[in-house]
């Protein structure tokens, strides 16, 4: 450091200055009087300890006149934590403990882990982090121990996204709700409406405290008020509920209300009701398995979406889905770099049986038109005769329904048709482009079918084909009979295309079906059984060439009739070209069918 002093003063004065000043910035320092170039004086710290220099030790000058300036060094920060910021992290480590030891010491024989741990597996590692909690010191001063009040909620990276959260505590009241913790609950929701973020739920809930029941339940801002959120977060945001434990009652409303919803096999359950209050009510003695379990809800309510081995596996299972899905309505899908199918696509019309009646399995096809590793299907035991799955094609999601001759022949039965109009929805929600691969003889027909909605079911399947704005791609694979055509998006259902296969068709119905019913009459007029067949196999080759996918080409119904092997790079040139269309409804407040 160079100082400059008055020239009136001597060099015994020159002398204490740099001393001084040597000591205080704890580096050397040389004075120089009034214009003089040569310093007067000069000294370095006795300790012979160098801070550093500043602006002026490194060739500028501090201070004029009889005075001295220069810049003060900071002093040593040797301040730290006192005993109120210990005491308090010492209430939080006590909090993040979660209740009572013994119910922690249950956790491993139900194969499940601690919510903390939970949270952990979900929100550690590369692309994940938790950012922070919420209302840790809930119920901080109540007798009883319930910490956080059994519900932790915060914000979070999850694979490389912002994302809300809530987990239940299990070890807290088997995590059961009250006032604090649904407090805590609707916060989260309300906060992502305004952020745009998609939600998390790691449900593990008994359902209600029922002894304190006046403090939330029918209050404007109580535990009813959870689905009001979640109907005003549907469409804006991607819901995801995974389940980890029996959830009853009121809490067995969120996985349903959530866009899609993970069960754990052996953990998972969620029920109306307990097994012991349907016993009070109809004398039916019922696990809680049997009642309510991950088996019976993947294949015979459709409530859940997939189910995990494991708790690992569910977070797999979430990871994958996510990444088809966007942040919300306003954004649209992320893309990949894509890459080829795991079959060639030169094999498709090896697949495809000449015969309108033989079954084959559909996901052989999809496996030779989207990405490698892509497929991704979702309720597969509910409703098999229609696919519903997600992939990607060059790396850009589509939503798939397809009809799945291997189950039924194709024919849509009333659960198929809810699972397809329900996928429609969601995909169109999040702007997933639309896949058809129509292979049907259309809806089944019967007394059964009647009784379990077929009508009511399949008009929601048309309204959501009908209603949805996003790209859609129809491919007519071989069979398109009836109805199934309006529903799988026909030609007057506003698809940005119509694809045939050579082997395709479309009809009110198959051949055989309609010579029975056009000439039934006239074919047991003939009396020689070889005639007849003869007659009957020339009336068949007749209706046969007259729904020929060539004769549809022929009078425009569809767009075009393209080689099998074409068909990946035929659908992706298109599914690019439309991408980003906008396609607008009538204006109106909202439908009435669905």
């Amino acid at each position: 450091m160079k100082v400059r002093i008055g020239a009136a003063a001597s060099e015994a004065e020159a002398s204490a200055i740099a001393t001084a000043m040597a000591e205080h910035v704890g580096g050397s320092v040389s004075v120089f009087v009034g214009d003089a170039t040569e310093p007067a004086a000069e000294a370095a710290p006795t300790d012979g300890r160098e801070r550093g220099s500043n602006g002026a030790g490194s060739g500028g000058s501090a201070g004029s006149g009889n005075g001295v300036s220069a810049p003060s060094a900071p002093a040593p920060d040797d301040l730290g934590p006192t005993e109120r910021e210990e005491r308090l992290r010492e209430e939080i480590a006590e909090i993040l403990e979660g209740g009572p030891e013994k119910y922690k010491e249950q956790l491993p024989e139900e194969d499940k882990l601690f919510v903390r741990d939970r949270i952990d597996l979900w929100f550690g590692g590369e692309g994940n982090d938790l950012l922070f909690e919420d209302g840790r010191f809930a119920e901080f001063d109540a007798d009883d121990q319930l910490p956080a009040d059994g519900l932790i909620t915060g914000a979070a990276t999850f694979e490389d996204r912002d994302v809300h959260f809530m987990a239940n505590d299990y070890t807290v009241k088997r995590g059961s709700m009250a006032a604090k913790g649904v407090e805590k609950f609707l916060r989260m929701q309300q906060r992502a409406l305004k952020t745009g973020q998609p939600v998390l739920y790691l449900m593990d809930s008994s359902g209600g405290r029922i002894d304190q029941q006046t403090g939330f339940f029918a209050n404007r801002e109580g535990i009813g008020k959870y689905y009001y959120n979640h109907s005003m977060l549907s469409g804006r945001v991607p819901q995801i509920c995974v389940l980890y434990g029996p959830c009853i009652a009121g809490a067995a409303y969120t996985p349903v209300f959530a866009d899609f919803t993970i069960m754990v096999e052996g953990m998972s359950a969620m029920a109306i009701a307990s097994p012991r209050m349907v016993q009070m009510v109809t004398g039916e003695d019922i696990s809680m398995q049997d009642l309510g379990g991950a088996s019976v809800h993947a294949s015979e309510s459709g409530s859940a979406d997939l189910v995990a081995r494991d708790e690992e596996h569910a977070r797999e299972l979430v990871s994958q889905l996510i990444t088809y899905l966007p942040n919300n309505s306003d954004e649209q899908p992320p893309r990949t770099a894509g890459g080829p199918p795991a079959k060639s696509p030169a094999g498709i019309d090896s697949i495809i049986p000449q015969e309108p009646n033989r079954g084959y399995d559909m996901v052989d096809l999809i496996d030779r038109v989207v990405d490698e590793g892509s497929f991704f299907e979702l309720r597969p035991d509910y409703g098999k005769e229609i696919i519903t799955a997600y992939a990607r094609i060059d790396g850009r999601p589509v939503g798939i329904v397809a009809n799945q001759p291997a189950h039924r022949a194709g024919a849509i039965f009333p659960d198929a048709a809810e699972k397809a109009a329900e996928f429609i929805w969601k995909s169109d929600a999040f702007n997933v482009p639309i896949l058809y691969l129509c292979d049907t003889p259309g809806f089944m027909a019967g007394s059964q079918v009647e009784k379990d909605a077929i009508l009511e079911k399949g008009k929601k399947f048309i309204y959501a084909t009908s209603s949805a704005t996003v790209p859609k791609q129809t491919v007519v694979v071989r069979k398109a009979y009836g109805a199934g055509i309006y529903a799988m998006g026909g030609p007057a259902y506003d698809p940005e295309s119509v694809i045939g296969l050579p082997s395709g068709e479309i009809a009110i119905m198959g051949p055989e079906a309609a010579i029975n019913a056009v000439y039934a009459r006239k074919l047991s007029e003939i009396e020689d059984e070889d005639e007849r067949a003869e007659m009957e196999a020339e009336l068949r080759e007749e209706y046969r060439e007259d729904i020929d996918i060539h004769r549809m080409a022929s009078e425009v119904v569809i767009d075009e009739i393209v080689p099998p092997s074409e068909l990946r790079t035929e659908l992706a040139n298109r599914f690019a070209f439309y991408e980003g269309i906008e396609k607008e409804l009538p204006s109106k407040k909202h439908g009435t069918i669905l």
